[in-house]
């Protein structure tokens, strides 16, 4: 894997596109570019980027439903860059997987930084991953390396970052966890007053859950707890 890291850039206008590219090939990134999802797929087909920037409104298509589609096919965390600014839009950004939001216009500097940010999270991560290879709670395991969840050796078919916050919480099983601590260790930003991102994101484990003798609580006022289903 190139030292720096592999970025891939989802965007249609040619100029943002050019600069983007330009400024982190100086950062030392190798930078893969994409002007379509169609174009977008492929590369990830060819390639294994680090660090996916998708804009969302493309020529073919969301690229929202793009990041929801490519959650089982990449672990790479994805960091919209977009015009859209309502604060609607990005939750529905950040509940599809995406692990940061960039509205346009946006500080050049900043656009760096948050693509470092992310990539050293994500390497952060790959470490902690590996010196836990396999979690087993009864009928449930979670194969840490490979990020998949499994009950009674059928696939959940989670999300990454379905499987990451489940495997948050059976690192921490008994302790309730606030829903900003959760936010805060999946996503690496800043916790958001609204919480339906890790509710909506918990409330599909949850239900792949049935018949494992295991769930995810929700206690009122304070969190979120993983243990037995008593």
């Amino acid at each position: 894997m190139d030292k720096k890291g592999i970025v891939l850039l989802v965007e249609d206008n040619e100029a943002i596109l050019r600069t983007n590219r330009r400024i982190l090939e100086a950062e030392g990134f190798t930078v893969l570019c994409a002007g379509t999802l169609c174009e977008a797929g492929q590369r990830l087909s060819e390639e294994t980027p680090d660090v996916l920037v998708l804009d969302i409104m493309l020529p073919d298509g969301s690229g929202i439903e793009f990041c929801r589609e490519i959650q089982e096919l990449t672990a790479a965390p994805v960091l919209f860059l977009t015009a859209l600014d309502e604060d609607h839009e990005i939750v529905e950004g950040l509940t599809a997987g995406g692990s940061d939001y960039i509205t346009k216009p946006y500080n050049m500097d900043q656009f760096v930084a948050r693509v470092k940010a992310q990539l050293q999270l994500a390497r952060r991560n790959q470490r902690a991953i590996e010196q836990v290879k396999t979690l087993k709670r009864g009928p449930l395991t979670l194969e840490v390396l490979a990020g998949r969840a499994y009950l009674n050796g059928a696939d959940l078919l989670l999300s990454a970052k379905e499987f990451a916050l489940l495997r948050y919480l059976v690192q921490n099983e008994g302790y309730t966890i606030p829903k900003e601590v959760l936010y805060e260790a999946v996503w690496n930003l800043p916790a958001v007053d609204d919480a339906r991102v890790v509710k909506s994101h918990l409330s599909r484990v949850r239900a792949r859950l049935q018949g494992s003798g295991y769930t995810i609580r929700a206690v009122r006022g304070k969190g979120y707890q993983f243990g037995p289903d008593k």
